[in-house]
């Protein structure tokens, strides 16, 4: 984890900047559900791709901005080893979803 990164910086800027009252409003500006903000407020959950591109979508803000806001600086990212691997082939006898 980044020393620096505080994504209660980036929702405070936001309630600011789009006149919000609490949490609340922002969840419902961003479309998702309140526990999602107070989940990212107590680090328990990220601030994932697509919450980043609502948020630059409803502010008007570049992503480049939004990530430096909460702190993350990084230029180049990975991905996991599970990332872009084939799904397994189905087990015989089970049907397709």
């Amino acid at each position: 984890m980044q020393l620096n990164y505080n994504p209660n910086h980036l929702l405070d800027i936001l309630l600011g900047k789009m006149q919000l009252k609490n949490d609340a409003a922002l969840s419902r500006l961003l479309e998702v559900a309140p526990p999602v903000i107070s989940k990212i407020r107590h680090h328990r959950l990220p601030v994932g791709a697509s919450l980043l591109i609502r948020m630059h979508e409803v502010t008007g803000m570049s992503i480049r901005d939004l990530r430096d806001l909460m702190g993350d600086r990084r230029t180049k990212y990975r991905m996991s080893d599970a990332q872009g691997r084939p799904k397994a082939q189905l087990r015989q006898g089970e049907a397709a979803a």
